[in-house]
C-alpha cells in the first residue's frame, strides 16, 4: 500500500499560516481579557482576586449591597466605586502594611451587576429592563420598551426616582417638551437602578 507523501508548504504559505494563526489568538485573547479601566465597581459584581505566589490567599468574591467584600487576612474591605487597579493598589498596600513585604494584586470582574431600570404605573408593559452596556438609555426609551403609556398616563408627571449616596431623589420629566415641542435635552439620561414612575391621571 502506498502512502500519499506529506504536502510541503512553501515558505510564504508558512508565514502566512503563522500570521493567521497568531492574529487569532491575540484577538481572542484581548477579547476575554479586556476590561474596562474606568469601570467602577458595583455591588453584586463578583471579583476574582489573585496574589502572586500566595494560593491561600486567591478569592472569587461578591461584592455585597453595601459595597464590601471579605477578604482573607484583611476581612471586610469597601470596594464600591473603586477601579479593578485602584482596588489593586488598595490590596496591596493594606497586605504589605502587616503581612507580606511585595504583594502583587490582581483583580479581575468575573462577572458584573444587572444594568437594569424599572418603569412602572401607567405602560403597557410595566418591568425591569436591560440597559445596553455600550448605549445610554433615557426615559422616553424605557418607556417605549415598555410599551408606551396607557389611555389614563398623566404623561407629564412621570417621574424618575433613583438613591445617590443612600438617599433617594425625584427628578421630573416634562413629557411633553420632549414630544410636542422637541426638546429632546430634556430626556433624561437614565443610570442602573433608576425607577421610572408614571401616575394615572384622575382628569
Amino acid at each position: 500500500m502506498r502512502f500519499d507523501s506529506p504536502i510541503n508548504l512553501n515558505n510564504k504559505s508558512t508565514r502566512i499560516i503563522s500570521f493567521l494563526l497568531l492574529f487569532t489568538a491575540a484577538f481572542f485573547c484581548r477579547a476575554f481579557s479586556a476590561q474596562d479601566p474606568n469601570y467602577a465597581i458595583q455591588p453584586t459584581d463578583v471579583l476574582a482576586i489573585t496574589v502572586y505566589q500566595q494560593p491561600d490567599l486567591t478569592t472569587k468574591t461578591r461584592v455585597s449591597a453595601d459595597g464590601y467584600i471579605s477578604f482573607p487576612l484583611l476581612g471586610k474591605v469597601e470596594v464600591t466605586g473603586l477601579s479593578a487597579e485602584q482596588l489593586e493598589q488598595n490590596l496591596k498596600r493594606l497586605l504589605e502594611q502587616d503581612y507580606l513585604v511585595n504583594a502583587q494584586v490582581s483583580v479581575f470582574i468575573e462577572q458584573y451587576h444587572p444594568r437594569q431600570v424599572t418603569v412602572i404605573g401607567e405602560v403597557t408593559k410595566p418591568g425591569k429592563y436591560d440597559m445596553a452596556a455600550e448605549k445610554k438609555m433615557t426615559v422616553m426609551e424605557a418607556i417605549a420598551l415598555a410599551g408606551g403609556f396607557t389611555k389614563d398616563a398623566a404623561i407629564n408627571e412621570t417621574m424618575v426616582l433613583r438613591t445617590e449616596n443612600g438617599k433617594q431623589k425625584a427628578i421630573k420629566v416634562r413629557v411633553k417638551n420632549i414630544t410636542l415641542k422637541g426638546r429632546t435635552q430634556e430626556d433624561v439620561i437614565l443610570e442602573p437602578g433608576d425607577i421610572v414612575t408614571v401616575p394615572e391621571s384622575f382628569f
